[in-house]
This record gives C-alpha cells, structure tokens and sequence, in this order.
C-alpha cells in the first residue's frame, strides 16, 4: 500500500501539537482546581473544604474516561482513527473555552458549579477518545523497528502541554489577588479557542493510519470491537492498565497535589512552586524522546521494568529535599521523580499497542488507559490531600503511596511481558507491525 513517505514523520508532529493542546487544557484545569476553583466555585469557611470539593470537580474529569474510551474505542476501531482526533480536538476546545466563561457562585449560586462539573465532564469524555487515537496514528504511521519512538511523540503533548498550562498560569498569578480570582484565572481557559484551530489544521493534513487501512480493505473490522477486546484480550487490558499507574497517577502527584502540599502545608509562595514544575517539566520534556530511543536499543522490557522499580524509589529523596524549601533543591528532588516516571510513560504506550491486534487495538489501549487513569489519575491529588491533612508534618505516607503506584506498574509490566512470551506463535500474526 502506498504511503507519502513524510506520513510518519507528519503523523508523529500531529499526535504530539494535538496531545500537546489536549492536554494543556486538561492541565490548566488541575491548576485551576488546586489554586482558585474552589474559592470561586466552592466557598468556604473551613479551611481545606474548598480545595477538597475543587479536586472533587477534577476527579469527575476521570470518571467519564472510561466510557468514553470504550465509546471512542469503538467508534476508532470501526471507522478509522483521524476522525476520532478532530472530534475530540472540537469537544475539548469548546468545553474549555465555556469553563473560563462561567460566572462564578457569587454571581450564579449552585448553577456555577453545576456548570463547572458538567463541563468537566465533557473535558473527561474528549481525553478518553484522544489519548488512544494519538498513540495509534504516531505508533501505526512508524516503521516497523521505530514504533516505540514515534509513540512517544504522543506521550511528550504530556510536559508540552503542562509547560504552556506552567507559563499561562505563571502569567495571570503575577497579577494582584483580586484580579486573579476575578478573572485573571480565566485568560487560560480562554486561548484553549485559539489552539483547538491550529490542532484542527494540522490533523486535517494526516492521513488515515496504513495499518487500520489494511484492515478496512481485508473487510476484517470488528463489529463489536470493545465486546471482542473484553472477550479475547481482558487479562492485556488488566495489566496493561497496570502497567501505565505511575505513567498517569504520577503526574498528578507531582505536579497537581505537590502544589497544594507545598503552598498550603511548607508555606512556600505560589511563584516558587511554578517556577520549579516549569524547569522540571523543560527537563521532562528534553528527556523523554531520549528515553524512548534509550528503551529500543536495550529492549523495551528491561527497560519499563528498571524504570518501575526506579520509581519504587524516588519519592523519599525527593520529599526530604522538598523539605529543605530551597528551589534548587526542590526543583532537583521533584526532578528526580517525574524524569523516572515520564521515562516509563514514553515508552509504556508503544509497549501496550503490541499488546492488541490492529482490529481491536483503539479499543484495548483506550480501555486500560481510561481505566487507571480513572481509578489512579483522578483521585491521587484527592487521597494526597486527605493523607497530608491527616498526617500532617509527616511526609513518609505520602511517599509510601508514590511507592504503591510504582509497584501497580511494575506488575502490569510483568504481566504484559509473560502474556507475549507465553503467547502460541500461531496467534502472534494477529499484532500488526
């Protein structure tokens, strides 16, 4: 079948500005929810009540992930990867546009709220179709031997996206505190409008992925791929959702939660907390490609597998030199955690796609994705905040926790690795190279 020869190339550049503009407003939203929103739309008197109904809305994102992964899963597998991506591109500029556009309690009562979650839903049901068509057009555009690399094109819109969320929210906190409660916090909602254009005028210029191509013409799409994933491939779905708990929950301890801990339990300033996300997310960035390249010299198993228990390790030396209040050595301990974890992310999606044949493989990668993502992603900053307030001054729990995580993906890695060397050789043709 014939193919442009800068498809791959062109393929790659889409996944990671549409992921990158994806997640940016996915981002912006975390920030929001640990700085502002539950002031502005959740009151309180009670210290930490406003925090905690904030993180409450983020976590309602998560919950619609999964159903839409199986929607959008569907819909991917049956009728083509692209137009799954310029309709969620659409879906999740609209519905953060209209977030910075909602009036807050003060001026629309239990109606502002109401809003704001029903729009986070929306938020949740795009990212649930986005992640697995992005990962699928880099991963099934690539050469045969370059899959995991062009994957992780997908994966790096993940610190892209949190750079600019880092600049815009850096950018409105300079204003005063009156300014910034009254709608300084909104300007980042609202240029969510202006990228989901360009997303949408540079996905228009990819083709179909070749290998969903092959599938169409061989009539050997699914009728019910989700049915068929869940019936076939449900013991890939559970460990390749474990495989990836550190790759997403991490993120959001590090750089969700982290913000709350360090502003309203060290009592360091806002600026200073921004400031150190936004250099360890340059480096997150920088390092990620390398790992994915790192990972297909020395073998992606070994590799995931070494990152995993990496990951085991790093949150206590990383919270005793957050402890020290020192932007350097806040900004290296923090660094530490989220380059180990970001190198397992880069890597773990091309991992997974090997996992599921073609003609199942947007429902399968959707499924375990969302699935942790719901489970883990939505309510890590949620437990961080319940075990800092209930253990207050002690940061061994917290880092206890991170560990947990870390040991969920290292199972699932293990899993996924004895499933493709027990698989019979027979079924092997069926994963698509």
């Amino acid at each position: 079948m014939h193919t442009s020869s800068n498809q791959p190339r062109r393929a790659a550049a889409a996944a990671f500005i549409g992921t990158t503009i994806e997640f940016y407003d996915f981002y912006i939203y975390a920030m929001a929810a640990a700085l502002v929103l539950g002031q502005v739309f959740f009151p309180s008197t009670v210290p930490g009540v406003s925090t905690l109904a904030a993180f409450g809305t983020f976590a309602v994102g998560f919950i619609a992930r999964p159903m839409a992964g199986m929607v959008f899963g569907h819909l991917g597998d049956r009728l083509g990867r692209k137009k799954m991506l310029l309709f969620t591109m659409v879906l999740m500029g609209l519905a953060t546009t209209c977030i910075g556009l909602l009036p807050s309690y003060a001026s629309a009562g239990i109606w502002a709220p109401i809003g704001l979650v029903a729009l986070r839903i929306v938020q949740g049901i795009s990212v649930g179709g986005e992640w697995g068509g992005a990962v699928l057009m880099a991963s099934e555009h690539a050469p045969a031997k370059r899959k995991t690399f062009y994957a992780s094109f997908a994966q790096l819109g993940s610190p892209a996206g949190l750079l600019l969320a880092l600049i815009a929210f850096r950018l409105v906190s300079s204003l005063d505190q009156a300014d910034f409660l009254d709608w300084g916090w909104r300007l980042p909602f609202l240029v969510s409008g202006l990228l989901m254009l360009v997303g949408l005028a540079i996905r228009f210029g990819v083709e179909e992925s070749p290998e969903f191509k092959a599938v169409r013409e061989q009539d050997q799409t699914a009728k019910y791929p989700v049915l068929e994933v869940v019936r076939t491939c449900w013991r890939q779905i559970v460990f390749a959702a474990l495989a990836v708990t550190i790759g997403s929950a991490g993120f959001f301890f590090t750089n969700t939660f982290m913000i709350t801990y360090v502003t309203q339990y060290q009592g360091i300033a806002r600026s200073t907390i921004l400031d150190c996300l936004f250099l360890v997310t340059v480096l997150q960035f920088l390092s990620q490609p390398l790992a994915a390249l790192l990972a297909e010299r020395v073998g992606t198993e070994r590799f995931l597998k070494c990152v995993a228990l990496l990951c085991m390790l790093v949150p206590y030396p990383m919270f005793m030199l957050v402890g020290t209040q020192n932007l350097v050595l806040m900004t290296l301990g923090i660094a530490m955690a989220v380059v180990t974890l970001s190198a397992l992310y880069a890597v773990i999606a091309g991992y997974m796609c090997e996992a599921f044949p073609t003609r199942l493989r947007y429902s399968g990668i959707s499924m375990s994705y969302q699935l942790i993502s719901t489970l883990a992603g939505g309510s890590t900053p949620l437990i961080g905040t319940l075990l800092a307030t209930r253990f207050e001054g002690q940061w061994l729990p917290l880092a206890v926790f991170f560990t947990f995580l870390s040991v969920l993906s290292l199972i699932g890695i293990c899993g996924l690795a004895r499933l493709r060397g027990n698989a019979a050789p027979a079924a092997r043709p069926a994963i698509a190279h």
